[in-house]
């Protein structure tokens, strides 16, 4: 089945896979300017038959595989970017650029985009249509995707687009995703309490922000599960307090900051206009005033569910392969959803916590300690490769 040949094209490169992998995970880089991995990525694919594009609002690049033949177009996509955290792995390649670490393991899926590339150019006179490499910075937070749309880098627009995610809490091989909202929309929110400092010693002189900064983050969690469904999962989380610079002054702000996830637009709207009336009724109620700002983030990822099934298709054909449909939505972001937006397709996690441990306890994405089983990324290679190859082959069929 042309599955298992491509699970076995990916074995046979799993030393070019992993060692991608290694020197992408010892350097890694932030947000839109990943220039020394873009270069190693072109680096290892230098010898394929490849057109390179970029663009000038960050370093992303879109390689193109075309043998010459008319027929649809589909997309693959790596993202690049790291994050901003010390690496404790102790692994013989880990990071060795203090306060960067790639602990969300974007370096694992630009290597397997890397061996998806280098599995299809092999391939090149089978395939029947066009297909692109999408290797993306910029993920993080720094709507990379986004900037890569607006340069104009996946014009025209492509027919399907596929991506991967690891999930090192997860099982040793497992892939899976779910047909329609597979994750949600993440939002930053800031609220300013704005009141009147003084002595501590005679609050009642002042307008004291503090106490009403806290009733604000309790009364948010009252509004989510007493003016929304419980079903509808929605999360506001306040995660930092700012205020005051010493024990006896009352200051005259308060921030919070926090993030706000939800899964469709239209309750994406309800909950800011819920959070401003919240704050700024509490806020008057104690003769204060709450500045409300939320700055917009990463729309829901929402998957095709033709582009499901041909996932599962294509993961079931594989030795030993099973297709896990996620039953919920996952409440984290993706800015591959701004591919999603405009493009039929979807996104995947493949587990790869390490072969025989319970994956339950394995460290998640972004800890200082995630590890991955390296065994597992030829199998993302070939399912990425498999995806594009059965797309252009029978698109939805």
């Amino acid at each position: 089945m042309l599955t298992e040949a491509l699970l076995e094209d990916a074995r046979g490169i799993a030393d070019r896979i992993i060692a991608l992998r290694r020197a992408i995970h010892a350097e890694p880089e932030l947000g839109l300017e990943t220039p020394k991995t873009l270069a190693k990525a072109r680096a290892e694919l230098a010898d394929l038959p490849l057109e390179w594009r970029e663009g000038p609002s960050c370093t992303g690049a879109v390689a193109v595989l075309n043998a010459g033949k008319a027929g649809r177009t589909a997309l693959l996509r790596g993202d690049m970017d790291a994050l901003p955290m010390n690496e404790e792995t102790g692994l013989p390649f880990a990071s060795t650029v203090a306060g960067r670490m790639h602990a969300c393991g974007h370096d694992t899926h630009t290597a397997m985009l890397a061996g998806a590339a280098r599995i299809l150019a092999a391939r090149a006179d089978q395939l029947a249509g066009e297909v692109r490499f999408m290797f993306q910075p910029g993920e993080e937070g720094f709507h990379g995707a986004r900037f890569m749309l607006a340069d104009g880098l996946l014009d025209p627009l492509p027919d399907a687009a596929f991506a991967l995610h690891i999930m090192p809490n997860a099982p040793h091989g497992m892939i899976g995703s779910r047909a329609g909202t597979l994750l949600a929309s993440a939002d930053m929110l800031e609220i300013a309490v704005v009141g009147r400092g003084g002595h501590a010693s005679m609050p009642h002189d002042t307008r004291d922000p503090v106490p009403v900064a806290c009733e604000i983050v309790l009364a948010l969690q009252a509004m989510v599960t007493r003016r929304f469904d419980a079903a509808e999962a929605i999360v506001v989380t306040v995660t930092q307090m700012d205020a005051g610079s010493a024990h006896n002054v009352i200051p005259d702000r308060a921030l919070l900051k926090g993030t706000i996830r939800t899964l469709t637009a239209e309750k994406r709207e309800a909950v800011w206009q819920a959070i401003r009336q919240v704050a700024g009724n509490i806020a008057a109620a104690h003769d204060c005033t709450a500045e409300v700002t939320i700055t917009e983030g990463f729309p829901p990822t929402v998957n095709d569910a033709r582009a499901v099934a041909l996932a599962e298709a294509v993961a079931s054909a594989m030795p030993d392969g099973a297709f896990t449909n996620l039953a919920a939505p996952i409440m984290g972001a993706e800015d591959f959803s701004y591919v999603l937006a405009k493009v039929p397709g979807m996104m995947a996690f493949l587990g790869v916590a390490q072969a025989g441990e319970d994956w339950r306890q394995c460290c998640a994405i972004h800890s200082t300690r995630m590890m991955v089983d390296e065994t597992v990324l030829p199998r993302g290679a070939a399912f990425l490769a498999g995806c594009a190859m059965r797309y252009l082959e029978r698109a939805w069929d």
